[in-house]
């Protein structure tokens, strides 16, 4: 009687040990949202970020879209379009999901595996039933998990730095959309100019009042106008179409204004000298390759641990027969390193291992240098259009307004005044080009302290995939 009851008590702790092995993993892609829209949060100055897991955009994204296109768009409308529109970064954000999906597959148990066989001997009929496990698979489940999270938090720290830099390019291609549209209304200034000089210069010389080379070079200043307006078109046009891409704005949505001026030059910049080690703190790639390293030094380990147990399986057998007793009973297959003792998977996870630390060095250093550099150009692009504000422009004035008495005096004629203004208006458009440069460099400046500008130099060294600890 009590060996009746041994059977049901010992599968009953099985199974809650193995409910136990398991875990209550569940699918929470939302929670990994979460965690990115926190890391991002500081940069993008967003406090929600839209996912769009439907195929058909909702109302209230379309409802807010068009309410932030019906004004002259702000710097940081354009960056909330963005993060909500892009479709870019919507498919970025599906490796969220894939990543959670991965973490709650790996804390899942190995299904059991099920046999029945039927077998006679004359009127003798047996039946073999058999329930299998595998136990190397529910052995590495710990590790496997653990891998499955640091490899889903890695992901996280990678989703984040891309929308931190998709909210950076829409900064810069904002401020250099209205960059280009100042542009082009200086050049068109300036192509008038040189339009009334030339015609005034035809009409003199007409009468035999000016030379044949002073017309020709009036005229060529026009000339010259004429080429710089066309290609201050082209570019507004190039960088609208630009911001319009990383909008995610198509249709109708594409015809909408900017403001007229980028906005005023800062008095001072901001001093940071212990900028690179905060930028050490909080740079996602280096964490993303630290976790990285860490994920394959405990592949590492799983590997160690399974190194001779490949193939190990628990077996429960019932077989029952016409004429014999019910047998029962249970055998384990072990997998012999008889060929294969896994030295050369070991050596491969090692040298994957130690390639990471390799590459987690090379992102702290390039991570210092870039920051160092970043902070540098932002200094510099500041000076320049520092110096621009308060030297040439101002000098550039006091010309222009002693040229204008000089003419009200008779002492100079009309060409000059006319070649005046065309200076007085080249100087402020590369005073305008200045502020366009420092306001992009205090945006890279802004990214570059939690990752790299340019993509190709976080995903290069930080993404290295990790091969399975189990198998050949």
């Amino acid at each position: 009687m009590n060996k009746t009851n041994t059977a049901p008590a010992r599968l009953g702790f099985i199974g809650v040990l193995l409910l136990t092995l398991a875990g209550c993993a569940g699918l929470a892609p939302q929670s990994s949202l979460e965690q990115v829209q926190q890391q991002s949060a500081e940069l993008t100055g967003q406090d929600s970020l839209h996912w769009a897991t439907e195929q058909d955009q909702p109302p209230v994204v379309r409802e807010r879209i068009a309410e932030l296109l019906a004004e002259p768009l702000a710097l940081e409308s354009a960056v909330e379009i963005a993060l909500m529109n892009n479709p870019g970064l919507q498919a970025r954000l599906f490796d969220l999901g894939i990543a959670d999906a991965q973490r709650v597959q790996a804390s899942r148990l190995p299904n059991p595996g099920f046999s029945i066989g039927r077998m006679t001997r004359g009127s003798e009929v047996e039946w073999e039933r058999g329930l299998h496990l595998n136990l190397g698979s529910l052995i590495a489940l710990p590790l496997s998990r653990r891998i499955a999270e640091g490899q889903n938090a890695q992901v996280q720290r990678e989703v984040s730095l891309s929308v931190m830099r998709l909210a950076t390019e829409a900064r810069i291609a904002w401020y250099r959309a209205v960059a280009a549209q100042q542009s082009l209304v200086y050049s068109e200034q300036v192509l008038q100019a040189a339009d009334a000089g030339a015609e005034m210069a035809r009409r003199m010389a007409a009468v035999g009042n000016y030379s044949a080379l002073q017309q020709a070079r009036e005229q060529s200043f026009y000339a010259e106008a004429a080429l710089a307006q066309l290609q201050a078109r082209r570019e507004r046009t190039a960088s609208h179409e630009r911001l319009v891409r990383l909008l995610g704005l198509w249709g109708e949505q594409t015809v909408f204004t900017l403001p007229e001026r980028l906005p005023d030059l800062p008095e001072q910049p901001f001093n940071q000298p212990d900028i690179e080690q905060q930028a050490m703190a909080s740079r996602l790639d280096v964490q993303a390759a630290q976790q990285g390293a860490e994920r394959l030094a405990t592949n590492l380990k799983l590997g160690k641990a399974t190194r001779f147990i490949n193939v190990l399986e628990l077996g429960i057998s019932n077989n029952s027969s016409n004429e014999e007793p019910v047998q029962r009973g249970y055998e384990i297959t072990v997998e012999l390193p008889l060929f294969d003792w896994s030295g050369a998977r070991m050596a491969g996870n090692e040298a994957r291992y130690m390639q990471q630390l390799q590459r987690t060095a090379e992102v702290a250093i390039n991570a210092r240098s870039q920051v160092r550099e970043s902070y540098q150009a932002y200094r510099t692009a500041w000076d320049v259009a520092a110096h621009y504000r308060d030297e040439i422009v101002p000098l550039r004035k006091r010309i222009s307004e002693e040229n204008m008495l000089r003419y009200n005096g008779m002492f100079i004629g009309v060409f000059e005044l006319l070649a005046d203004a065309r200076e007085q208006i080249s100087t402020v458009n590369r005073y305008l080009q200045a502020q366009s440069d420092f306001w992009v460099a205090q945006s890279e400046l802004d990214l570059v302290r939690f990752g790299p500008v340019t993509p190709s130099e976080a995903n290069s060294a930080s993404t290295t995939s990790a091969s399975p600890a189990g198998g050949h």
